[in-house]
């Protein structure tokens, strides 16, 4: 295990996100309809008005359809690439004590300063103790 696996699964969180966020655009854009309507009248007598309502999805469907599997596609394995580095950190995470656990998760993953990671674990922790405890640890490491 790599000690740069810690600041990957930050970036692997917030690709997840992203690549969620696109999927959801795609989804949206598919269910997108246009809707019109069209004014006329009748080529005869009595040339009464009718008004036509129109609706369906805008553009080359055939080549839209293509597009959003293509993007969908890749939207997908960026998720499935980013799960395998967070399984990756969650794996390793079950390997190390639970103190070193819970100041890896204050300090890297919800980026809080010392001061905050020493308040959170309570017992008398200052920030400067943490500090030089994960420093050993990831020295170790």
């Amino acid at each position: 295990m790599d000690k740069n696996i810690l600041v990957q699964y930050i970036d692997a969180c917030a690709l997840w996100d992203m690549a969620e966020a696109d999927l959801q655009k795609i989804r949206k854009r598919k269910q997108t309809i246009v809707q019109d309507s069209v004014k006329g009248s009748m080529h005869d007598f009595p040339y009464s008005g009718k008004t036509f309502h129109l609706e369906g999805v805008a553009g080359d469907v055939e080549k839209m359809n293509k597009e959003e599997e293509y993007q969908e596609a890749l939207a997908q394995k960026r998720k499935d690439a980013a799960m395998a580095i967070r399984k990756q950190v969650d794996e390793w995470m079950l390997t190390i004590s639970p103190r070193m656990q819970r100041i890896i998760r204050y300090k890297v993953f919800d980026n809080l300063t010392w001061g905050e990671v020493a308040v959170r674990m309570g017992r008398k922790a200052t920030a400067d103790g943490v500090r030089m405890e994960f420093q050993r640890f990831m020295e170790d490491f």
